[in-house]
């Protein structure tokens, strides 16, 4: 694809989000899509929220990290994208799904805040742990601007890794606290247990993702920045919501988050 192309389909992209509706995959109409292509085509859209609609950049991305995840989506690597400041709800949060969201799908995660800046590439798990400056219950609220959530690593990495909202609980700890692959996480819907997933779950380690995605993010000369929010990725199956519906997790030892949709 040339620049032109690229533009043209992040404007594409950031119509569809703003205009709640979907779009056919792109690599059904781009026969030669490559994974770079599709991350200019995000920049181009996520530039698009910042210029237009006044966002601002807060933090980073790794989805489809997981096997159930990967199962789910028959996506068989990691995406990634940005985080911006309107995408982020607090605890406890009502989130509006009518002119808000398209597909919703919620995902429970562990979310890393930075108290110092981090590029690629050599990025190591060490190199992340001394970087962070908590760890979070999180849950992420992914959504596909692609038909039915029809989607090729292409198409996700393009729809800014099919970035919706996402919720950040009160509680930070510390991560060297703990062991991060044996963190176990509980999920709720409408009151009801519904899954549960290790930190292992996450390339085997989040700390392992997140140095992934530095070094992928590395490649492009995106560095991570001091206070960021990045998402390590689910540690269990993705749950359809709609509204009416209430999600509640819990990360034993640490404490959890919720949120529920209107």
């Amino acid at each position: 694809m040339d620049e032109q192309q690229r533009a043209a389909a992040g404007e594409e992209l950031y119509r569809a989000l703003r205009e709640c509706r979907t779009l056919d995959p792109l690599t059904e109409r781009v026969a030669d899509i490559s994974i770079e292509d599709a991350y200019h085509i995000s920049q181009r859209m996520v530039s698009l929220r910042v210029e237009r609609d006044g966002e601002q950049i807060v933090g980073k991305k790794i989805g489809v990290t997981s096997k159930p995840v990967q199962d789910m989506l028959g996506v068989f690597q990691p995406d990634f994208g940005f985080l911006t400041d309107a995408m982020e709800y607090p605890d406890g949060a009502a989130i509006a799904v009518a002119g808000n969201l398209i597909q919703p799908r919620a995902e429970g995660e562990i979310a890393f805040r930075l108290k110092k800046d981090l590029q690629g590439p050599g990025v190591t798990e060490q190199d992340v742990l001394d970087a962070t400056e908590s760890i979070l219950p999180c849950f992420e609220i992914v959504d596909s601007r692609i038909r039915n959530w029809e989607i090729k690593i292409q198409d996700t990495v393009a729809d800014n890794a099919s970035c919706g909202v996402y919720v950040l609980g009160e509680t930070a700890v510390d991560p060297r606290d703990f062991d991060l692959p044996k963190l176990k996480m509980t999920i709720w819907k409408n009151g009801e247990y519904h899954s549960e997933g290790l930190g292992s779950a996450v390339q085997g380690n989040p700390l392992t993702a997140v140095a992934w995605l530095a070094n992928t993010l590395g490649e492009f000369g995106i560095p991570f920045k001091a206070g960021e929010v990045i998402l390590s990725g689910s540690l269990a199956p993705l749950i359809p919501v709609v509204a009416g519906d209430e999600m509640r997790l819990e990360i034993e030892g640490i404490g959890g988050c919720s949120c529920r949709f209107v």
